[in-house]
């Protein structure tokens, strides 16, 4: 009796989402789907974010793009990192035993979200710097002290979730697609508690009191040059009307993209701490919330496309030098069909 019960429950694959089993299929199907999808759209927007960084000259000029770069790098991280549990989903085998892999996936993807994380908080910094000390600011942010600044970002990610392998608690739900993981590896409070003081907490209230002080500062300086303009009418006025502006264009362009960061995140961090402060889980939740958290990698690309003309440009450069080549190599490849069909398809030769 007892090995019927174990034949029929290893026949059913270990599903997060019990609606997403199917019985005619061996796997889970809407995980898969889930994961496969976000895994596609996160690779693929980040190798374009980092692609048009490289192709674009003007947008290294500003401080925010070694951050803005760490960030996409991270996010193909995730992405190429989510592929391991569909491959688990899909019931390839794997290299090691379950346990560690989910330990060091749910490790991984832990600290690629908090080096975005943090690369938010020190943007935001940056901002205030750039807005508060306009005149010092070329010699308090420096190259070298931003790629220091980048180092410590990932050795501080790294040692906030390091003692999870020590069997102190669990980082997060990321690993929970892994049957292991789910039910073997539980949270704890004090664990919960130290990731939320030491890295969700300090990064939201240092996003909250820059950007709250930056449009302040801007608003102010826009009311001031305003009230200038208006008394003197003078040419500089209007010059520095134009800076105010711009300074205030680009840092929206970042809250925007901080804004959504904490939205999407905003349930996993209120489901984590409940989960961790009362016992009750729900497998449904923590897949949802944390597939919902991890969406953000996909999303900041979208939001800085969109947002940032110069990235625009850079993204069309890219774009107009593709078709470029794939149209030299379509000349090469056949002249005399090209030749034949003249300039309906835009070639002469």
């Amino acid at each position: 009796m007892n090995s019927t019960l174990d034949g029929n429950q290893s026949s059913h694959s270990f599903c997060l989402l019990a609606f997403g089993y199917l019985e005619t299929v061996n796997f889970c199907l809407l995980e898969v789907l889930i994961i496969v999808f976000l895994s596609v759209l996160i690779i693929s927007g980040n190798i374009i974010v980092i692609f048009v960084f490289h192709c674009a000259p003007l947008l290294n000029h500003h401080t925010t793009s070694y951050f803005i770069q760490t960030m996409a790098y991270a996010d193909l991280l995730v992405g190429v990192s989510c592929l391991v549990p569909s491959l688990s989903l899909l019931h390839y085998p794997l290299p090691v035993e379950e346990s560690l892999t989910c330990q060091v996936f749910g490790f991984v993807v832990s600290v690629l979200k908090s080096v975005s994380m943090a690369s938010l908080a020190c943007i935001s910094i940056d901002r205030y710097i750039a807005i508060t000390k306009p005149l010092t600011y070329n010699t308090l942010v420096t190259p070298w002290r931003l790629r220091l600044c980048i180092f410590l970002i990932w050795l501080y990610s790294t040692l906030v979730f390091l003692p999870s392998f020590f069997h102190w608690g669990k980082p997060g739900y990321h690993g929970d697609v892994f049957q292991w993981c789910a039910e073997s590896w539980h949270t704890d409070p004090y664990f919960t508690l130290f990731i939320v003081m030491m890295l969700y907490a300090p990064a939201a209230l240092i996003v909250c009191f820059t950007y709250f002080n930056i449009f302040r500062i801007c608003q102010q300086h826009t009311k001031e040059i305003n009230e200038r303009q208006a008394r003197f009418s003078s040419q500089s006025g209007e010059t520095g009307e134009v800076q105010a502006c711009s300074d205030k264009r680009y840092a929206m362009v970042l809250f925007r993209i901080t804004s959504v960061f904490y939205i999407l995140w905003l349930p996993y961090i209120i489901y984590f701490l409940l989960e961790s402060s009362t016992g009750h889980s729900s497998r449904s939740a923590s897949f949802l919330t944390t597939w919902l958290a991890i969406s953000n990698s996909f999303c900041n690309c979208v939001i800085y496309g969109l947002s940032n003309s110069v990235f625009q440009r850079g993204l069309k450069r890219l774009s107009g030098a593709m078709c470029t080549s794939c149209a030299s190599q379509m000349v090469a490849k056949d002249p005399y069909t090209v030749r034949s069909k003249g300039p309906l398809n835009g070639f002469h030769v």
